[in-house]
């Protein structure tokens, strides 16, 4: 029979036990309030930018973590034009890491479906945690687009037992749901600000853009009797840029080359990325004399400085231009100024060739 004292003990246990478990549930009360909040904020950004920081920044502050980074694979860099052209290059951000392919990134993305949680190991995390190397435990929250993963969250802790395969992931798992869907909605949405008729890299008229515009000062040419003339440019050796300093770098001189361009041109000429590192200038009511006193101005306003590149490296460019022009005859249809069009852009690339064949940096005017 339980003596009084038995008793006693088994009260005070059973307290203890209580209060053990009214912890918990306030610890788990105050999670799920972070949580939701956090997430509120990432489903309240409306940009890339602010996203990423809520994603970086907000998460380390709100889960008090030593390090987080968030890498999205991003093969066609569409992701990384979009920033660049919001201001925003990759290398601004902290802890952010676009690259190419997962392969090799970290032996986790091989069938990361679900949270994983355990030992942090050099070996294994170190591209994922390129500033941190003090780490003790992480957790990596697969990010995905149309159920194919496309990166992941990291959190990484200096407390070994913050983060271990015995931890439930539901909290984590939701995050990732979350972030997937903000993530998706913000590309979207950026790519739906400089859709249509622009490039999202340089912010300039596109090459549909041209199509259209082409057509349109063909015909007031038609009507006016006035010459239109059609610059197209190359950058010179573009290819070793990206090959030596990496695409950032290239990206970073497309967008510096388009704003000396636009620097030269009228308000009433078309300046158009045309794809690539070629850029075509629509001259409406111009003489190809005026055309090669532009263009001259144009490349020597590329080469004047060297380009500051992300990594910190100067470079020399130089670019190349040919030069082509038409006066639409009077009783040309519509079928006509397409071809006229067409025509046009098809001289100026000849010329442009025989430029760079000629020793590049140079202007070159179509003879025909």
């Amino acid at each position: 029979m339980e003596t009084a004292d038995d008793l006693n003990t088994r009260l005070v246990a059973a307290e203890r036990e209580l209060d053990a478990l009214k912890a918990e549930v306030a610890r788990n009360d105050a999670k799920m309030h972070r949580t939701q909040q956090r997430e509120l904020r990432l489903l309240h950004a409306d940009d890339l930018q602010t996203l990423i920081h809520e994603l970086t920044d907000g998460l380390r502050s709100s889960h008090s973590l030593d390090h987080v980074s968030i890498v999205l694979c991003d093969p066609d860099h569409d992701v990384r034009h979009l920033l660049l052209a919001a201001g925003t290059p990759v290398e601004g951000f902290d802890g952010l890491l676009m690259v190419e392919s997962l392969t090799g990134l970290a032996p986790q993305y091989v069938a990361l479906r679900q949270p994983w949680l355990g030992a942090f190991a050099t070996c294994d995390h170190q591209l994922i945690f390129p500033q941190s190397r003090d780490l003790a435990s992480v957790a990596m929250i697969p990010l995905t687009h149309r159920r194919e993963l496309i990166g992941s969250i990291n959190l990484g802790s200096r407390d070994a037992k913050r983060y271990t395969r015995a931890h439930a992931t539901d909290f984590l798992a939701h995050l990732g749901v979350i972030a997937s869907y903000c993530v998706d909605n913000t590309v979207n949405r950026a790519r739906l600000l400089r859709s249509g008729f622009t490039d999202v890299l340089t912010g300039w008229h596109n090459r549909r853009y041209l199509q259209v515009r082409l057509n349109e000062e063909l015909a007031r040419a038609r009507r006016d009797r006035h010459h239109v003339v059609c610059l197209m440019l190359d950058v010179d050796h573009f290819k070793k840029i990206n090959d030596s300093f990496g695409h950032a770098a290239g990206d970073a001189v497309l967008q510096e080359l388009a704003n000396r361009i636009d620097a030269q041109v009228r308000a009433s000429d078309i300046a158009t990325r045309y794809g690539g590192e070629e850029f075509i200038v629509l001259l409406p009511d111009t003489e190809i004399s005026s055309g090669v006193k532009l263009a001259e101005r144009i490349r020597k306003a590329i080469a004047a400085a060297p380009y500051q590149l992300p990594g910190g490296e100067q470079q020399a460019i130089t670019a190349s231009i040919g030069i082509a022009g038409v006066t639409p005859d009077a009783d040309a249809d519509v079928d006509d100024l397409k071809t006229i069009g067409e025509s046009l852009i098809a001289r100026a690339d000849v010329a442009l060739y025989r430029a760079k064949s000629d020793g590049r940096d140079q202007v070159a005017v179509d003879e025909g």
